[in-house]
């Protein structure tokens, strides 16, 4: 394969939406341990936003984005476990998501059953391994709990809704609106709470008849931090997994002794999908209940790849349900 041009977003500083271009760029020919993807459509996701920001350092200039699904196009050297034409997606690549075709290396990448289509996969591929190291690796839930888990009617919150209801557990999830709070009771939580009209401390000690929970999922930082510690049983955890609202800065320990004697952890996908046989395993999961239909991946926003910008502000705002993709088809 001769290297070829495509389209791809990079930055070349850090700042807000605007600093996005849409360029074009060589794609060379695989690496040995390499695939070239030729990409039906990107997931977005807020880690894609810490990067543009900075928030997360990388060095500059450089692409965004994550997770994507496509066709294999080309196959290094060493690959075997690949093959061109195969439909694949990957959610822990290199950063570059964001473009027409990409190289990434085959240990990062599944294929795809029959049955899952492209959006659902770019949609799904870094929520869904989320929500599997969340509640199968992190914390393993047993299927007798209650739990609280922030922002229940975005990407990775839908997930969890469903998966929870899976595995039998009842999940309250914190949402920003009416709509949202039904969304997510569509999706399978037990319960919701709207932070916008109700104090969810007060409301967990409710609807827990006093105990509180084992466990909070916590994906939105700085702002839910203190809720979160308040909302959780003696000696119970919470997962700090995202900064939606920023970082949470200034962590005093002696208040996880004064609330119970809590645990925290700050988990990310990364180490719980560090070799292709954990990766293979955690997503055979996540896609045997997807081929089950107990869950069912919702894309609520599509833009395509010029207006990857627009549906970052989108993002951002805190205004979206579901999953947003690029589609590039």
């Amino acid at each position: 394969m001769t290297s070829n041009v495509v389209k791809a977003i990079r930055i070349e500083q850090h700042g807000g939406p605007e600093v996005l271009k849409l360029v074009d760029v060589e794609v060379p020919p695989p690496a040995a341990n390499e695939i070239t993807i030729r990409q039906h459509a990107v997931g977005l996701n807020f880690i894609d936003i810490y990067y543009r920001t900075g928030l997360y350092p990388h060095p500059l200039p450089h692409g965004l984005g994550f997770e994507a699904a496509g066709v294999v196009e080309a196959v290094g050297a060493d690959v075997k476990h690949l093959k061109i034409g195969d439909r694949v997606a990957y959610g822990q690549s290199p950063i570059g998501a964001y473009a027409q075709a990409r190289n990434v290396p085959a240990a990062q990448v599944v294929k795809l059953p029959k049955g899952v289509e492209f959006d659902d996969a770019a949609a799904l591929m870094l929520k869904g391994l989320t929500v599997q190291y969340l509640f199968r690796q992190t914390y393993r839930l047993q299927g007798n709990e209650t739990i609280l888990f922030h922002a229940a009617a975005g990407g990775v919150g839908l997930i969890a809704c469903q998966w929870a209801k899976a595995l039998g557990v009842k999940l309250i999830g914190t949402v920003s609106s009416p709509e949202k709070a039904e969304l997510a009771r569509a999706n399978g939580a037990w319960e919701t709470i709207d932070y916008s009209r109700e104090n969810v401390a007060e409301r967990v000690l409710e609807l827990t008849n006093g105990k509180k929970v084992p466990v909070v999922y916590d994906g939105v930082g700085k702002d839910t931090w203190e809720t979160s510690l308040d909302c959780i049983e003696p000696r119970g955890l919470m997962v700090s997994f995202g900064n939606a609202s920023g970082p949470v800065s200034g962590v005093n320990l002696a208040t996880l002794n004064q609330k119970g004697c809590l645990y925290v952890t700050r988990p990310s996908l990364g180490l719980h999908v560090n070799t292709h046989e954990k990766l293979n395993a955690a997503a055979k999961e996540m896609f045997d209940l997807v081929l089950k239909k107990k869950i069912k991946v919702r894309i609520d926003q599509r833009y395509r790849l010029e207006d990857a910008g627009e549906a970052q502000t989108a993002l951002a705002s805190r205004k979206t349900t579901g999953a947003t993709v690029l589609t590039l088809d």
